[in-house]
């Protein structure tokens, strides 16, 4: 077994030593370095204050609060710099940011220059940054306009403590409204700090109901506490302005700033050419490279929205940015003639779904594109699946489930048995306020009108899955719908279904690759995946073999969703993935394409 410093001193040696392996053509936008330019800002790992540090220093570059402001000031004075597309994913920020932001980009509109924005999903503080910089707004086609008002959430434990636990709380404060002890000492709120709260949150929404009113009309800002919307229901509303991908949004604001040329200022791909060749020979050795004709993209598990990787890597399971970095170099990579995609998942995040089923399209209309189904290719895993040009699948293998669950645990009630209160403060006084306000808390139950807005959502993604799986298929909503409803199908009854194509397994969908591709029998395959974590690939050790106090340290990196599917693997192998497929919902995510039990076939 190699140690952990002999594999670090290869990977020293392996930057020294070599020039770069040869890099695919980029796009010609990206070849160029001059001339009229395109400015992209990706927020979508969000806008902290202050960067996160990570071992060896390799981790990505995100980019601070302070570093985004002044990016966004340079570009009125760069005669380069035509316009500015903003990828807001579906990452979060406070208010305060949020306004200044979207001050920023005002200005930057207001001199002349184009702003677009794109959002996977919106919630208030980036609905409203948007708003205030956009010329227009775009929204993913499986996303959503989170627009529920606005609310404060505090938990008293008072009760838990005295007359549970038996804890004497002796705190004492100075200034009647400072409440800061009412929590521990209180089973709710006193009047001086409800009125303090209250009064603050009234404030922060007269700011944000006027921004957006001044941004986007009386009926946009008359929308904006009583979502969460679809995006064809946001579209309806003028919340937003056109609903599509990301990479067509990009497209779309190149063309509205006159621009040959796309150049990175912040976020992911902003510190790209800095990486350089050390960035290469790290992909390499973690199997996100590829230089072969045919690649075989390993797609297992549970599928998320994921994050940028730390150093140690995530969890088992499909991450859409994982995955959709390999994907995008794939099709950027002239060396590729064809993809054989391995896919076996329950599904999961439904947002993860179709952005990965848009990349894997994209693929599709360059490339051969062969799908091969392990187990199990069902809901989010199908969804992915149709995006093929011929699906291979065995006859023992899963297919189907086309359909969505979706809603949220609330542990209000529960918590309340062992003398633990939460209580909303919303900042609108109208009495259905708090509850819509309350829509994401993990304490507070649904009422009926929000129940019916949240399955009004989840039937937009049900029809969305329909209609991305008959393009897929080449056939209509209507052939596809007798077979959805979340109906699974064994691989046999799939083919008669028309959900499957062939019968057979991955060396047939390998060789079916390469003849639709004009390939010779033994052209080269690659296999590509998502990375295991930069750290097991150096050391080359598993967790058995570290000292218990690195073992803690690495542990501690890890999710407690990461931790408890780690468990149930151990404990019950079949459970974990349906846990896995159901870990969005802790998320935020509302809206699932996932088996919606787990079981074994033996």
């Amino acid at each position: 077994m190699r140690t952990r410093a002999g594999a670090l001193l290869t990977v020293v040696l392996l930057a020294a030593a070599c020039d770069g392996r040869p890099k695919a053509e980029p796009a010609p936008e990206t070849r160029k370095r001059s001339g009229p330019a395109l400015v992209v800002l990706d927020l979508s790992g969000g806008v902290p204050e202050v960067a996160s540090g990570s071992l060896l220093a390799m981790g990505r570059r995100q980019g601070t609060f302070d570093q985004l402001v002044e990016r966004i000031g340079e570009v009125g004075a760069d005669r380069d710099a035509k316009g500015v597309f903003v990828r807001f994913g579906e990452g979060a920020m406070g208010f305060a940011r949020a306004e200044e932001i979207g001050e920023a980009l005002e200005a930057v509109r207001q001199n002349g220059k184009p702003v677009y924005c794109h959002g996977d999903a919106f919630g208030n503080a980036t609905y409203y940054a948007a708003a205030r910089a956009c010329d227009k707004i775009y929204l993913a086609p499986a996303g959503e306009v989170e627009a529920i008002g606005l609310a404060a959430e505090v938990v008293y434990l008072h009760k838990l403590l005295a007359d549970q636990l038996h804890v004497s709380v002796d705190i004492l404060q100075v200034g009647k409204f400072k409440g800061a002890e009412e929590p521990l000492t209180r089973d709710g709120p006193s009047d001086e700090a409800r009125a303090s709260l209250t009064g603050t949150l009234a404030g922060m929404r007269d700011s944000w109901i006027s921004g957006i009113r001044v941004a986007r009309g009386d009926v946009a800002s008359a929308a904006v506490e009583d979502g969460p919307y679809s995006p064809l229901r946001a579209k309806a509303l003028q919340l937003v302005d056109e609903v599509g991908y990301a990479d067509d949004a990009r497209e779309e604001a190149r063309k509205a700033a006159g621009a040959v040329r796309d150049e990175v200022r912040f976020g992911r791909g902003a510190s790209a050419d800095a990486d350089g060749d050390m960035g290469d020979v790290v992909r390499v050795l973690v199997g996100d490279a590829t230089s072969a004709p045919v690649a075989l993209v390993r797609a297992s598990g549970a599928i998320s929205m994921g994050s940028d990787e730390s150093l140690f890597g995530r969890s088992d399971g499909i991450s859409e940015r994982s995955l959709g970095r390999i994907l995008a170099r794939l099709e950027a990579d002239d060396t590729v003639r064809a993809v054989v995609l391995r896919i076996d998942s329950p599904g999961g995040s439904a947002l993860a779904s179709d952005l990965l089923w848009h990349r894997l399209m994209r693929i599709r209309a360059k490339k051969t594109l062969v799908v091969s189904v392990g187990e199990m290719a069902a809901s989010g895993g199908y969804y992915l699946a149709s995006a093929g040009e011929v699906i291979f699948a065995e006859r023992g293998s899963i297919v189907g489930s086309v359909g969505v669950v979706g809603g949220k645990l609330a542990f209000g009630r529960a918590l309340a048995q062992v003398g633990v209160h939460s209580e909303t403060f919303p900042a609108n006084p109208q009495a259905t306020a708090g509850a819509r306000a309350a829509y994401p808390s993990a304490l507070a139950e649904w009422d009926d009108a929000t129940r019916a807005r949240v399955l009004e959502e989840m039937t937009a993604i049900y029809d969305l899955f329909l209609s991305r799986v008959a393009a897929g298929r080449h056939t209509t909503v209507d052939a596809v719908a007798p077979f959805a409803e979340g109906r699974i199908f064994s691989g046999a009854q799939g083919r008669d279904h028309g959900l499957v194509d062939e019968i057979g397994g991955l060396s047939a969908a390998v060789a079916k690759a390469r003849v639709l591709a004009k390939l010779p029998p033994d052209a080269e395959l690659e296999a590509v995946g998502v990375p295991r974590g930069v750290w097991s690939t150096l050391a080359g050790v598993s967790a058995e073999g570290l000292p218990s106090s690195e073992v803690a340290a690495l542990s501690a990196l890890a999710s407690p969703g990461d931790v408890l599917v780690q468990a149930l693997g151990r404990l019950a192998p079949a459970v974990a993935p349906f846990a896995q497929g159901l870990a969005p919902l802790a998320e935020g995510e509302r809206a699932l394409t996932v088996v919606p039990f787990a079981f074994v076939v033996r």
